[in-house]
């Protein structure tokens, strides 16, 4: 089977991309001279202030990766014998090793979700079931993901739904935002739309992803009511994410910040996907759903199809017993990119004993 040269940047994962120019730049200019640690630096004050340039009165702690920094903001909100409520696919459920549950011992209500989003109703339902006998787990936490992990995009009123139904049961919201840049774009791009759905919308607690959208490494947790972060300085050197040469993880978020720049890069990516959605619509073996919301595809491949693909240019599984993949875009995706890899997919799929599968 011959296929062209594989494209210059992977569709693994926006994990894959580098660091972007401008915050390379960044990290330079903060290596000059000395700075005090543990975020005595004018960077770090800085960062702070621009994230309450974006949300208004918040307190924000920068931590190392995202993991680490869901577990700091659910540790600032659960007490003993307190559960978290999540969708079965959350990353805090899937994909962060037991973190929450190992490090902070708290019990995750992990709910089916065929679209990756919560429901009020489920969280109702929790409720009722498990709130107030002490035999149970107190659900006492909502966390809900900001792109989902399927891809999938809470509206501002989906969000605040959640956010009343929790508050009104004596519950408080977290919100990973791993890709919520992607999100922002993807529900029209401005910050005003960011504060929609977190702040305006009743969120408590907000992970907000850098490593994904141009960052080398950070992540920020930004409590949208500053008094839960009273006692969250502690908690973040005690869960292992306190830098102590914090200006640099700060120098990243201040030129990731300016200008919008977090807002461009999430559009491009999310531009990039809808590019490759068009490319490979209709491609024999391929069957992809509508086009995406963000920056990620979830094809189901004739499995054929998918060993040459990989082994040409390698995409992660998603759901082996349905053959269905993950394509992603990035930050620095390029036309180029799109096409190449279309291309490959393409020739993969016209080759001589490949399946012809009509795609839907």
């Amino acid at each position: 089977m011959h296929l062209p040269p594989p494209p210059e940047r992977s569709f693994a994962s926006d994990n894959a991309a580098g660091a972007h120019p401008a915050v390379l730049e960044a990290v330079s200019r903060a290596n000059h001279g000395h700075a005090l640690a543990y975020g005595d630096d004018r960077w770090t004050r800085e960062c702070e202030a621009a994230f309450r340039d974006l949300f208004g009165d918040v307190a924000t702690l920068l931590t190392f990766n995202g993991t680490g920094a869901n577990v700091l903001a659910l540790s600032t909100l659960l007490g003993p014998v307190d559960a978290v409520v999540c969708v079965d696919g959350a990353h805090i459920a899937a994909d962060e090793a037991g973190a929450s549950e190992r490090i902070l011992g708290a019990k995750l209500i992990d709910l089916p979700a065929p679209d990756g989003k919560l429901r009020p109703e489920q969280i109702e339902d929790v409720a009722a079931r498990l709130l107030g006998p002490e035999h149970h787990a107190q659900p006492a936490v909502v966390s809900i993901t900001q792109s989902t992990e399927l891809g999938t995009v809470y509206t501002a009123d989906e969000v605040a739904a959640i956010c009343d139904t929790a508050h009104r049961l004596g519950m408080t919201v977290h919100v990973d935002g791993a890709r919520i840049a992607n999100a922002t774009a993807a529900l029209g791009g401005s910050e005003s739309v960011l504060r929609s759905f977190t702040v305006d919308a009743g969120v408590d607690v907000l992970t907000f992803g850098g490593t994904k959208n141009g960052l080398l490494g950070g992540e920020a947790v930004v409590f949208l009511d500053p008094a839960r972060a009273r006692r969250a300085p502690y908690l973040r050197k005690q869960v292992t994410q306190l830098a102590s040469k914090m200006r640099f993880v700060a120098a990243q978020f201040l030129a990731l910040l300016a200008d919008g720049l977090w807002l461009q890069l999430a559009e491009h990516s999310n531009a990039m996907a809808g590019r490759l959605h068009a490319a490979t619509a209709g491609l024999a073996g391929v069957e992809l759903g509508g086009p995406p919301q963000v920056n990620s595809l979830f094809p189901v491949l004739e499995p054929a199809l998918a060993t040459a693909v990989q082994e040409w240019s390698f995409f992660w599984p998603w759901d082996p017993g349905r053959s269905q993949f993950r394509w992603m875009t990035a930050w620095d995706t390029t036309e180029a990119d799109v096409e190449g890899f279309a291309a490959g997919v393409g020739a993969a799929a016209t080759a001589p004993g490949a399946a012809a599968v009509a795609s839907t």
